[in-house]
């Protein structure tokens, strides 16, 4: 595999710089040395197997972890305790697992996305713009519905909504379309990237679903065992050796008409009843050639 970084990740300006990251919590280490940057305008995955340090990674990109060792910086701030507040003003960050156990409306969460503004009397301009981004996402018609009476589909829709509202610089989704059916998986990941390329957005998110991050990632970071493995677009990167040494997997990677990769896995119950078929013909044969069977 790839263990370099390309020279665009790493030379590029006004993006958020990591450089030489170790991050450890109790005796386990997640970040052995990460070095990258995420640049303006365009969408990074992180794609790894489960327990890697992909979600770790994110919160301490947010400052919700800390690091042992390394340097994380943006527009001449780097993260330390000292400058965390205004450092998170930076941020539009999704975590994974949210529950909205509250009181409130689909609208009010929303503008919960702007809290730093708000006041006593709400700004209409405000509340046009929450209604707006509901609208984007097609979900306008639960803003007045209790989060509580949603799916756990829907509360991940309108808290991406609400980090939307927030104007950031960076975005960071950790699995933002896990509980979304197909339809709400295009609609946020289009929605994600194009506002991305227009407001030049620094965007990171963890996905799960390799043929979702070829599709919208720009770049992606392979982490395994707390190290970048390879990183690159995915149409350079995703190969079937790549998908076997992070995962483990035999799979098969085509290219559709666009360029894009797509991955299917192959069953590995399906290798061993190949194998089994194999050798009874060639069990078969021998009988038909010698006329002699060495099955009892």
């Amino acid at each position: 595999m790839n263990r370099k970084i390309s020279e665009r990740a790493l030379g590029a300006k006004n993006c958020l710089s990591v450089r030489d990251l170790h991050v450890k919590i109790d005796q386990l280490t997640l970040a052995k040395g990460m070095s990258f940057d995420l640049c303006p305008g365009e969408v990074t995955v992180i794609i790894g197997p489960n327990g890697t340090g992909k979600s770790t990674l994110l919160k301490t990109l947010f400052g919700d972890i800390n690091k042992q060792q390394g340097e994380v910086s943006f527009q001449g701030i780097s993260l330390s305790k000292k400058v965390l507040s205004k450092w998170r003003q930076f941020f539009g960050y999704m975590p994974q697992d949210i529950h909205l156990d509250v009181e409130l409306s689909v609208l009010e969460v929303v503008l919960l996305g702007q809290l730093d503004a708000l006041s006593l009397r709400l700004d209409e301009s405000m509340v046009t713009e929450a209604l707006n981004a509901l609208e984007q996402i097609g979900l306008l018609h639960l803003a007045n519905r209790s989060v509580n009476a949603l799916s756990g589909g829907q509360c991940q829709m309108i808290l991406f909504a609400q980090a939307m509202m927030r104007k950031p610089s960076i975005l960071m989704l950790d699995e933002p379309v896990s509980a979304l059916d197909l339809h709400f998986q295009q609609v946020l990941l289009d929605y994600l990237d194009r506002k991305t390329k227009e407001n030049g957005w620094v965007s990171l998110m963890v996905l799960h679903d390799l043929n979702l991050a070829a599709q919208y990632a720009d770049n992606l970071l392979v982490v395994k065992d707390g190290l970048i493995v390879s990183s690159g677009a995915p149409k350079d990167i995703l190969t079937p050796q790549l998908v076997k040494d992070v995962y483990g997997v035999e799979a098969e990677v085509t290219v559709d008409g666009q360029g894009v990769p797509f991955i299917r896995t192959r069953r590995s119950s399906h290798k061993k009843a190949t194998e089994i078929e194999n050798r009874n013909v060639e069990k078969t044969t021998t009988i038909k050639e010698t006329g002699v069977s060495n099955v009892y």
